[in-house]
């Protein structure tokens, strides 16, 4: 057999050789050196098998992400092995690598907080020093079966079970020490191979993510190679706390969830000044392209989800009503109502395209577990938009999206976008003939613009183009997406009369900017600390008279400032002008105008301005119209 290197070297091995046998035969200092070998996309323990034609790569310390993987996998062992021993009686759960980190869900005889965290993270300490190796053994089903059943480790009995029900005769486990855990690997060679580990946080889990099970204990933690590596980690996670977008639309005023309604946000009037402005914003480019703005109903019947697909697709993830005896669905999505609209009336391929755009607000269930601030909600609001035209006019649509993106996005301050290309997957419907010319009139819609391909991750019903944004911490967030779509054209038989008076189907692009507005709202306060450009501030400007008797001409700055269409208001509150000085500064409020005897007899005001201090004194009018021109230039492309 052989195994194909990174370079494309082929190496020649004896059939049923190992990863670990692929390391020696490159070098000893390379088999010394491998804790585990990836094939293709997944990585693999030492111990495994391979198999004729493989690409492969061993993985070292010097494997970047993919060693971090292997070792993180191994910190998540040790600090299980080390709850147990701070906790005794922990029954243990899953403990995979993620992102950045790791977690492990437990049992627990008491709640964990932080403050154990010394206690665990001592005893990780000591796990690491004693260099323990990670020994692989392989048990029958039934063993692995009767041996934590009689350790009392539940978690583990019902794993055991999922991989016989999934037909795996044997399994493999991970001893360290005295600890053993199921476990696929891979793993480093030692408990001394393994970083610095830091804990956290803890939260809850149910057990396979179904809150028909158990609720455990996750504890997050993460782990680098070095202390320098973990700490700058450490930093850019506490950038990432302060801009907390939960925090800061607390600490701003401008949503709230209740525990009358979990997942569902409110919004507060500070809060709803934002919205509106990215509504504006969006408004602002639907009116120049030619756009007609619909509405559809919240709550749809049934039968209607059963035509779309949904029914048997995304059932479980909707919520139901019945009116007399009538089933309903509260739509998770605006497509077919879109879809409702234009079969309305009859349509000429004179009328194509046609652009319809929505502000729909769906719903869709979402476990409590994975509920996250305005990221992962239960209901919120799409910017979407469905364009029905025919094959022939994709091309110039699409780019008509790219433009749109392009200028919104840096409306916004996202100057980093990235494009992904989909292309048909397994199961699609559309001809060849059709798909062909979709993707190729995607392709070249991009044009020169780089952008990545995702083979086979089309949408069923077609191709698609998504857009991924890149944060001020760097972090990618898929936000629009431009999609075809072959599929509802035809469940709900759209058509358009043609020149030579024929009837043919449309293709229907669904196409949103934000995704979400809510989810839109909480990457922008954090991508802006809640420091929003002036045109979408919430409080543009506040009044600060020094004393009680300068509140009727604070009042009447005010006032002017509102007739120049500005939001302003007034902090009139008892205090030293200092302290509300401070309190403007920390609601990000971006100018502070004071005004005292001086200015209430001269008909000015002393300006302050968060970014770039003390502006001096200017008179009220002057003051008003430069106001207003600033906001006016900070909304602009």
């Amino acid at each position: 057999m052989h195994v194909t290197l990174p370079d494309g070297t082929r190496l020649e091995l004896p059939e049923g050789a190992t990863g670990h046998d692929a390391a020696a035969a490159i070098g000893p200092g390379l088999a010394k050196a491998a804790v585990a070998v990836r094939v293709g996309d997944e990585i693999r323990d030492l111990a495994l098998p391979l198999a004729d034609g493989d690409a492969i790569t061993i993985v070292t310390p010097k494997s970047g992400d993919d060693y971090l993987y292997v070792m993180r996998h191994s910190a998540a062992h040790v600090t299980a092995e080390a709850v147990g021993a701070v906790i005794p009686g922990a029954r243990l759960g899953f403990g995979p690598p993620i992102e950045d980190g790791f977690y492990y869900d437990f049992e627990l005889p008491r709640p964990l907080t932080e403050e154990d965290f010394p206690a665990i993270e001592a005893e990780i300490a000591r796990i690491r020093s004693a260099k323990a190796p990670f020994a692989r053994s392989v048990m029958s089903i039934d063993d692995a079966r009767a041996y934590f059943a009689e350790r009392d480790d539940t978690y583990k009995v019902d794993q055991v079970e999922e991989l016989a029900r999934q037909g795996e005769e044997t399994v493999s486990l991970y001893r360290q020490r005295d600890f053993v855990d199921l476990c696929r690997g891979p793993h480093v060679q030692d408990t001394g191979r393994i970083g610095p580990v830091k804990l956290l946080s803890v939260a809850g889990a149910y057990w396979r993510g179904s809150e028909k099970n158990p609720q455990l204990t996750r504890l997050y933690a993460t782990a680098f190679t070095s202390k320098a590596d973990l700490d700058a980690h450490l930093e850019r996670l506490e950038q990432a706390r302060a801009r907390d977008h939960r925090r800061l639309g607390r600490d701003l005023g401008l949503f709230h969830f209740d525990d009358y309604g979990p997942g569902f946000p409110f919004f507060l009037p500070r809060g709803m000044t934002v919205v509106n402005g990215i509504k504006a914003a969006v408004r602002d480019e639907l009116e120049t392209m030619g756009y007609d703005e619909i509405q559809t109903p919240t709550m749809l019947s049934d039968e209607l989800w059963k035509i779309s697909g949904h029914w048997d697709h995304y059932r479980d993830n909707m919520y139901f009503a019945e009116v007399e005896d009538q089933r309903f669905a509260i739509k998770p999505m605006n497509c077919p109502g879109a879809c409702l609209v234009y079969r309305s009336r009859r349509h000429s391929y004179r009328e194509l395209p046609l652009r319809f755009a929505e502000f729909g607000h769906v719903h869709r269930h979402e476990l409590s577990g994975v509920l996250h601030g305005l990221f992962r909600v239960r209901a919120f609001t799409q910017d979407d938009a469905h364009v029905f035209c025919r094959l022939d006019q994709v091309q110039d649509e699409v780019r008509a999206v790219l433009a749109l993106t392009d200028r919104f996005y840096r409306r916004f301050g996202f100057e980093r976008v990235d494009l992904k290309l989909s292309t048909k997957p397994e199961k699609a419907v559309g001809t060849p003939e059709m798909w062909e010319a979709a993707e190729e009139a995607l392709r070249n819609a991009l044009g020169d613009r780089p952008y990545g391909i995702k083979e086979g991750d089309g949408a069923f019903y077609g191709p698609k183009i998504d857009f991924e944004v890149t944060d001020v911490m760097g972090r990618a967030w898929q936000l629009g997406t431009c999609q075809l779509d072959f599929n509802f054209p035809e469940r709900f038989d759209l058509t358009y009369t043609t020149a030579d008076d024929t009837e043919e189907r449309p293709v229907m692009i669904h196409r949103a900017i934000t995704g979400s507005l809510e989810r839109f709202l909480g990457i922008l306060i954090e991508n802006t600390g809640g420091d929003f450009p002036l045109w979408l501030a919430p409080e543009q400007a506040r009044v600060l008279p020094v004393a009680d008797r300068h509140a009727p001409y604070a009042e009447a700055v005010r006032t002017r400032l509102r007739e120049r269409g500005l939001r302003a208001e007034v902090d009139g509150r008892s205090g030293s002008v200092g302290r509300r000085i401070r309190d403007g500064e920390l609601d990000k409020v971006p100018f502070l105008l004071v005004v005292g005897d001086t200015e209430a007899d001269a008909g000015t005001a002393s300006v302050r301005a968060r970014h770039g201090g003390d502006r001096g004194t200017m008179p009220l009018g002057e003051l008003a119209d430069w106001l207003a021109a600033e906001a006016q230039s900070s909304a602009a492309p």
